[in-house]
C-alpha cells in the first residue's frame, strides 16, 4: 500500500512540474509590450528685446513733510480760544491756534514801557543844552510813543557825542530790553503757520503750563513724505524727480510720488541709503504704511521673465527644432518674482510655464492656440 502511494505522489510532482515548466516556456516566447513614447506640449513666448525699467520695490511710513511739535516757551494757565484745542482741528494760516493767560507779564511790559518813556523825558532838558540841534528829533520820538503799541525804533546817532551821551543814560539797554519782552509777550498766543490740522493735543484749557512742556503736534495735511531705505549698490541708480509708483499693502488705491531728496550718506550696519518720496492726495494720512516702485533706470536690449523660470538661478530652458535646450544667462537685475535678463535673440522661443522633470534634450511639441 506504502508503495502505491509513494508512485500516485511521484507522478503528481512530475505532472506539475511539466506543467508548470511548460507556463514558463510559454510567457518567454510572448512579445514584448511597445510603449507609446509621450511627448510633453509646451507653452512659449517668443523674445523680443525692448528697454526694461528697472524697479526698486520698498516700503515705508508717511510722514508730514511740514509738520511741528508745539512746546512752550512761557508759562502760564491755557486760555479757551475760538476753536478747541483736540486733536482734529484744523486750522487755517494765520488763526490761533492757543492762548496762555499773559495779564502779568503784560502789566510788567507795561511798567518797563512806562519806566523807558520816563528815561528819555529826564534827559531832554540835557540834549536842549548840550545837543540843541538833535532836540526835535527826541522830541518827535516822545510824542509818537504810545505804551498801548509796540515801542518805536530809536531815532539815528548822528555824532559820538551823542552815541556816547545816549549809552552812558542807559537808553540802548532799556530800549532792547524792551523789544525783548515784547518778543516774549508773542510766544504768549501760538498762531497757525500754515494751513493745517493738530494731530496731538496734550493740554486742556485752565491747565497750567510750564517752560518746555510739549503741547501738541501741528501737521500740514496736503503734503506727505516717505522714508524709504535702498541697497547701496543702487545707490547711483536713484535720481532725485524720479516718478515713483505707490500702492497700499492691500493693493486696491495707487499713488504717484517724486523723489524729493537722496542721503549721502549709507548706513553702515545695513548697507542701506535713504530715499524721500513726496506725494500728495486727499486720501493720504499721517503714518500710513505704502509700498514704493522706485524707476532706477532702463536697461536696454533686455526681457523680463519670471523667476520661476531659471533653473539654478542661471539657466534657462528654450526650445529649438521641438527639443529644450538649456542655456546659460546674463542676469541683470533679480525683484521679488521677476528677473531682467540680456543676451537672448529676438524670435527664440523661450518657456513660458515650468515643466516637472525637465531636462536638456528633451522631445517637445509647442502648444498651439486655436482661434
Amino acid at each position: 500500500m506504502r508503495k502505491i502511494l509513494s508512485i500516485t505522489l511521484g507522478v503528481i510532482l512530475l505532472a506539475g512540474a511539466f506543467l508548470i515548466s511548460k507556463k514558463f516556456i510559454d510567457n518567454k516566447n510572448k512579445p514584448k509590450p511597445v510603449f507609446e513614447k509621450i511627448i510633453k506640449i509646451v507653452s512659449v513666448d517668443t523674445v523680443k528685446n525692448k528697454d526694461i525699467p528697472i524697479i526698486i520695490t520698498t516700503s515705508g511710513n508717511l510722514s508730514a513733510k511740514h509738520k511741528i511739535e508745539i512746546f512752550t516757551e512761557v508759562q502760564g494757565v491755557l486760555k479757551p480760544s475760538n476753536k478747541e484745542f483736540k486733536a482734529g482741528t484744523s486750522y487755517l494760516k494765520g488763526a490761533t491756534i492757543l492762548r496762555i493767560n499773559s495779564d502779568e507779564f503784560y502789566a510788567n511790559l507795561q511798567a518797563q514801557k512806562s519806566n523807558f518813556y520816563n528815561i528819555i523825558t529826564s534827559i531832554m532838558p540835557d540834549i536842549r543844552l548840550d545837543y540843541p540841534s538833535e532836540f526835535n528829533k527826541w522830541q518827535s520820538y516822545l510824542n509818537s510813543f504810545d505804551i498801548n503799541k509796540s515801542t518805536p525804533k530809536l531815532p539815528p546817532i548822528n555824532s559820538e557825542k551823542e552815541k556816547y551821551f545816549i549809552s552812558g543814560r542807559g537808553i540802548n539797554t532799556a530800549y532792547y530790553n524792551l523789544k525783548n519782552l515784547e518778543v516774549k509777550l508773542g510766544k504768549y498766543n501760538l498762531k497757525a503757520p500754515y494751513n493745517g490740522i493738530l494731530t496731538e493735543a496734550l493740554v486742556t484749557p485752565g491747565t497750567l503750563v510750564r517752560v518746555g512742556q510739549k503741547l501738541g503736534e501741528f501737521i500740514d495735511p496736503s503734503v506727505y513724505e516717505i522714508e524709504v531705505s535702498v541697497n547701496a549698490e543702487f545707490a547711483s541708480l536713484l535720481k532725485k524727480g524720479n516718478k515713483v509708483k505707490l500702492h497700499n499693502l492691500e493693493k486696491t488705491k495707487e499713488y504717484e510720488g517724486t523723489v524729493a531728496r537722496i542721503n549721502g550718506k549709507v548706513d553702515a550696519s545695513s548697507q542701506t541709503i535713504k530715499a524721500y518720496i513726496q506725494v500728495s492726495h486727499p486720501d493720504l494720512k499721517e503714518g500710513m504704511y505704502l509700498e514704493a516702485n522706485l524707476i532706477a533706470k532702463s536697461e536696454k536690449n533686455a526681457i523680463q521673465i519670471s523667476r520661476k523660470l531659471l533653473v539654478d538661478n542661471k539657466q534657462l530652458f528654450i526650445v529649438r527644432d521641438s527639443i529644450l535646450d538649456l542655456i546659460d544667462v546674463n542676469l541683470v537685475y533679480f525683484s521679488a518674482e521677476k528677473v531682467i535678463i540680456k543676451g537672448i535673440e529676438d524670435g527664440t522661443l523661450l518657456l513660458s510655464k515650468t515643466i516637472p522633470g525637465a531636462y536638456d534634450g528633451m522631445q517637445v511639441k509647442i502648444f498651439q492656440e486655436k482661434n
